[in-house]
C-alpha cells in the first residue's frame, strides 16, 4: 500500500510551507536544491523539515494539506510541537 505525507517546512525567512508528497526525502531535497524556480521555497532556502504526517489515501492527505494551509502560524506551530491543547485553544479562538 502506498503512503502519502503532509509535510511542513520552515524556510530561511521563518515562513512555513506546507505540501503533500509520496516521498518525503526526495521532495525535501527538491525544495532544498531549488529545482523549481517558481516554487514558494526557491528564494527562501535553506529549508528545514519540521513536521510530517502519514496517510494511506492521497485524498485524505490533500484535504489535510489544505486544512493546514488555512491555519494561522500559531496553529501550525502548535501542530509541529505536538501541543494539542494549544491547538484546540487556538481553534476555538479564530482571532489568535
Amino acid at each position: 500500500m502506498k503512503s502519502y505525507f503532509v509535510y511542513i517546512l520552515e524556510c530561511s525567512d521563518q515562513s512555513y510551507y506546507t505540501g503533500v508528497t509520496n516521498e518525503v526525502e526526495r521532495r525535501v531535497a527538491e525544495h532544498q536544491y531549488g529545482l523549481n524556480l517558481k516554487c514558494y521555497t526557491y528564494k527562501r532556502r535553506p529549508v528545514v523539515l519540521k513536521f510530517i504526517e502519514q496517510f494511506n489515501d492521497v485524498n485524505q492527505a490533500i484535504v489535510r494539506e489544505k486544512q493546514i494551509k488555512g491555519w494561522t502560524r500559531k496553529k501550525k506551530e502548535a501542530l509541529m510541537t505536538h501541543d494539542f491543547d494549544r491547538l484546540v485553544e487556538l481553534s476555538n479562538h479564530n482571532d489568535l
